[in-house]
């Protein structure tokens, strides 16, 4: 019983956890939106994507590495001892290092050695609870549609007596970069992802009959730039649900997203500097 005790004691102090990815988000497109809640938590920075698409650069999230700052001149050893490191500060656990994830490499599994109740919800089909993502979550939901903020934050629900990693993949922010309640017909032709197309392989018809005008391409990335705007105007109410002062908040994106630059559209087996750029803001909710 006294020894309960001194582990519920020890897990009080630690942070909550709140990691918001926004997917497809491009590091300029956060930039130019207006984001004062986002402000409040920390400093805008660029950074790089270990992948290019959605599954992959969740993977690496989930072994608990942060978009990296592209440094020159350091090893690369360096770089990953010290985003693991930075665990100590994230959690409030006074030791964390590479070896702390070792052998199976996966935050949830070592936040849950420490206490934490992992949940997540995601958007994106791609990354839905039969796939190996799932492991070591308490709770692990696919969203009905892939652009409601609103439903997530109304299914959050923080336990005051014990800390908690939450994982949001967010969707508004993805193609067709639509916000819910938004019934505006935008007039993209429909684009699959990989899930999508998965599904529609037996179909004669191929995306690559509907390649977007110059006129699209603008109106897609004023449509990103909005649904990063609604994201932030419903910030507040997903951070209210949180201590203050003691949870800790990490806004990113999986990977970026072309808009006609050089040819391309979209991301995954594409290769260029805008799929890899991506917003990343860390601070404390206070």
């Amino acid at each position: 019983m006294v020894s309960r005790h001194i582990r519920l004691t020890r897990n009080l102090m630690l942070n909550h956890l709140l990691l918001i990815i926004l997917d497809s988000a491009r590091y300029d497109a956060v930039a130019r939106a207006k984001t004062p809640n986002m402000d409040r938590i920390g400093k805008l920075e660029k950074r790089w994507s270990y992948s290019s698409w959605t599954f992959p650069s969740h993977q690496v999230f989930l072994m608990g590495l942060m978009p990296h700052q592209n440094r020159s001149h350091i090893y690369a050893s360096e770089i990953y001892r010290s985003e693991y490191a930075s665990w100590c500060e994230r959690t409030g656990i006074e030791t964390v290092d590479f070896k702390s994830f070792l052998p199976q490499l996966s935050l949830p599994l070592f936040l849950s050695h420490h206490g934490y109740r992992n949940e997540a919800f995601v958007s994106m089909p791609v990354l839905n609870p039969a796939t190996n993502l799932n492991q070591y979550f308490q709770s692990y939901r696919l969203m009905a549609v892939h652009n409601d903020f609103g439903k997530i934050i109304e299914a959050v629900d923080v336990d005051a007596t014990q800390p908690t990693f939450y994982m949001l993949n967010l969707g508004e922010t993805h193609y067709p970069y639509t916000i819910r309640g938004n019934i505006e017909d935008t007039g993209l032709p429909r684009i699959h992802g990989v899930h999508g197309a998965l599904r529609h392989f037996q179909s004669e018809k191929s995306d690559a009959d509907n390649w977007f005008t110059e006129t699209a391409f603008a109106k897609m990335k004023m449509a990103q730039i909005a649904a990063v705007e609604e994201i932030d105007r419903l910030l507040p109410d997903l951070l209210d649900k949180f201590p203050s002062n003691q949870t800790h908040v990490m806004i990113t994106a999986d990977h970026g997203e072309l808009f006609g630059e050089e040819g391309y559209f979209g991301h995954g087996p594409i290769m260029h500097p805008k799929v890899f750029e991506v917003p990343f803001v860390e601070g404390k909710y206070v």
